[in-house]
C-alpha cells in the first residue's frame, strides 16, 4: 500500500519554485557559489556549475552554528534550496514559504545525500551539499527538471533539531473493555503487540484511549507531531504497516492529515503517550480500497506520540 507516511504530505523535491533567472556560472571549494543571500536564514540565489562537477558526496560548511550537533534519529527542521549542478534556476526551495521542512536523520525518508550530509551538522548550521547522482535520483531522474544522472546541488540552513526518544513512557492505563483491542505496554521501543478481539463487533465511532498516559502538552491541530505506530485493519487482525518494526519515527503535520479518525483521535492526547486508536470506515479511508486495506474498513492503531515540532 501507499505508505501512511506518505498519506500526507510533501515530499522533498515538489518541482514547484520558480526561476530565479541566469545567475551566471561560478564555482568555489568544489560547489557553485552563492551569489546572493549568503547569510543563514536569507533565501540564497546560487550561481551556475561550471566544470566537471564532484564524484563523491560534498558537503561545505558556509557557516557553522552553536547548537548540538544532528545524530541518526533525530528530527531536523530545515530551509533548502536545490539546483541541479548546470543548472540556472532552483528545482524546489522551502525558503519564503513561511514552513520548514521536517527531516528523520538517517530514517532514508530523502535521498542519501541528505541523510549521510547532514548528519553530523551543528543546528545553526548552512550548508551546502553537492550529491552525486548515486546519492540522488541515479539513472531514474526526477520530474523533468531533474534528468537522469544529474549531480544535485542544495543549500540547507539547520533550523532546528529535536532528539526523539524510542518509546512513550507514560503511565500505564487498565485496558478493561474486552470487546477493544488489546496493545503492549513494552517502553524498549520494539514491536508493540496489538490484539485485536475474535467475534467482537467493531465499534461504529471512533475510539481514542490511552494505553500509556504521558505527561507532556497536549497536541494540537496545529502541531507536528512525532509518532511510531502499528497499523492493523479490525477484520483480519493483520498489520498493514508498522514503524516500530523499522525502527523510524514519522512526523505528520495535523493540519494536513487525511484519515480524519487519526487527526481526532491525536488532538488533546498528552505528548509521551501510547494511545489505542480505533477508527471506523467513515473516519477511515471508507469505500475506498488503499493497497492491502480493503474498502470499508475499521482501522486500529497503537500510536506513540514521541514529540511536537
Amino acid at each position: 500500500m501507499r505508505r501512511l507516511a506518505g498519506l500526507l504530505v510533501v515530499p522533498l523535491l515538489l518541482l514547484s519554485t520558480a526561476a530565479c533567472g541566469d545567475s551566471g556560472s561560478d564555482t568555489k571549494n568544489g560547489a557553485p557559489s552563492i551569489t546572493k543571500g549568503a547569510k543563514f536564514g536569507e533565501t540564497p540565489t546560487l550561481s551556475k556549475g561550471s566544470g566537471t562537477p564532484p564524484k563523491e558526496l560534498k558537503v561545505v560548511t558556509i557557516s557553522e552554528g552553536d547548537g548540538p550537533a544532528l545524530k541518526k534519529g533525530d528530527v531536523a527542521q530545515v530551509n533548502y534550496l536545490g539546483q541541479v549542478w548546470d543548472g540556472k534556476e532552483p528545482f524546489d526551495q522551502s525558503f519564503g514559504k513561511g514552513k520548514p521542512f521536517d527531516v528523520t536523520i538517517g530514517a532514508g525518508q530523502v535521498i542519501k545525500g541528505w541523510d549521510q550530509g547532514l548528519e553530523g551538522k551543528k543546528v545553526g548550521s548552512r550548508l551546502e551539499l553537492v550529491i552525486p547522482p548515486e546519492l540522488g535520483y541515479g539513472e531514474q531522474g526526477s520530474g523533468e527538471k531533474i534528468k537522469p544522472n544529474a549531480t544535485l546541488v542544495f543549500v540547507v540552513d539547520i533550523v532546528k533539531g529535536t532528539s526523539i526518544p524510542p518509546s512513550a513512557t507514560g503511565k500505564e492505563v487498565a485496558q478493561e473493555d474486552k470487546d477493544l483491542p488489546k496493545v503492549g505496554t513494552n517502553t524498549d521501543g520494539k514491536e508493540v503487540a496489538v490484539t485485536v478481539p475474535k467475534d467482537a463487533t467493531p465499534p461504529a465511532k471512533l475510539v481514542s484511549n490511552y494505553v500509556l498516559e504521558g505527561d507532556g502538552a497536549v497536541v494540537k491541530d496545529t502541531d507536528n507531531v512525532v509518532v511510531k505506530f502499528n497499523g492493523k485493519t479490525w477484520k483480519d487482525d493483520k498489520s498493514f504497516e508498522s514503524t516500530y518494526a523499522t525502527g523510524q519515527s514519522v512526523t505528520w503535520p495535523m493540519e494536513q492529515l487525511s484519515v480524519k479518525g487519526l487527526k481526532e483521535g491525536l488532538v488533546g492526547k498528552k505528548v509521551g503517550s501510547r494511545v489505542l486508536l480505533v477508527i471506523p470506515p467513515d473516519m477511515g479511508f471508507g469505500d475506498k480500497e488503499q493497497g492491502t486495506i480493503p474498502a470499508n474498513s475499521t482501522l486500529v492503531f497503537s500510536l506513540d506520540i514521541l514529540t511536537v515540532m
